[in-house]
């Protein structure tokens, strides 16, 4: 017996297409009648041929993609780049990105420096940023820290006591400082204020460095995803990611 589409999961292929970022309506018309798109491995140059979302793979002039609803995915941002669309002084990360997915306006949760550098996430699920970003969720943040001088146990100390801020009511302590050489700790947080990591370590008397976010939750920046490349978040990933 021949399996009945589930009409409520279908499109047409121009919606597809324009859905996913690849241009408007019209624009996606043209480029399936000119036979630029294949759909799960065949030429489609129907731009209203009816198709499954589910397992979805389609190729835009010959870049592979596959269909997704939402857009989750890890950056290992480079330094002198900015985590906005209106930038200031430097190129932005979502020049980085594909056009499509800058199309569908993806952000990055919770921003990082410009000269700091390491795993930053972006998305265009606003239930998700809110879940990894609202200060409710507590989600912990790992950085690399390189400081300037050799940091000492009393300093340690001071951090996971809780230093001082200018503009904060209250003393601010990390969740956990380890020292992994001389000048360089790990240090964790589960807030994100303006310039924090930096000014928690001024407050020792101390410099930063270097910065670098190495994970969020239970996800680590992976080894092999190197300095400005981007991945899809795996299933795993998410999981790595939830939040109780």
């Amino acid at each position: 017996m021949a399996k009945k589409l589930d009409l409520k999961n279908t499109l047409t292929l121009e919606k597809i297409l324009s859905k996913q970022g690849f241009g408007t309506r019209k624009l996606c018309r043209i480029m399936i009648i000119n036979e630029e798109i294949t759909v799960n491995g065949e030429l489609c140059d129907d731009p209203d041929a009816t198709f499954e979302l589910e397992k979805l793979s389609f190729t835009v002039k010959g870049e592979r993609w596959e269909y997704r609803e939402k857009s989750y995915l890890m950056l290992h941002k480079p330094s002198d780049y900015e985590c906005s669309h209106k930038t200031q002084h430097h190129p932005t990360i979502y020049s980085l990105l594909p056009h499509p997915l800058v199309v569908r306006d993806v952000q990055c949760i919770g921003r990082l420096d410009e000269d700091t550098t390491g795993l930053i996430l972006i998305s265009d699920d606003g239930q998700f940023i809110h879940r990894m970003s609202s200060p409710k969720y507590k989600v912990p943040k790992i950085y690399e820290v390189t400081c300037k001088h050799p940091v000492s146990d009393e300093q340690i100390l001071h951090i996971l006591k809780g230093v001082q801020l200018i503009d904060e009511d209250a003393p601010i302590a990390a969740l956990s400082c380890e020292r992994i050489s001389e000048n360089v700790i790990h240090m964790t947080l589960a807030e994100g204020k303006y310039h924090q990591v930096k000014r928690m370590v001024a407050a020792i008397s101390n410099r930063v460095e270097a910065l670098k976010r190495i994970q969020i939750g239970e996800l680590k920046l992976p080894d092999d995803l190197k300095v400005r490349e981007w991945k899809w978040l795996s299933e795993v990933d998410m999981l790595l990611l939830s939040v109780k």
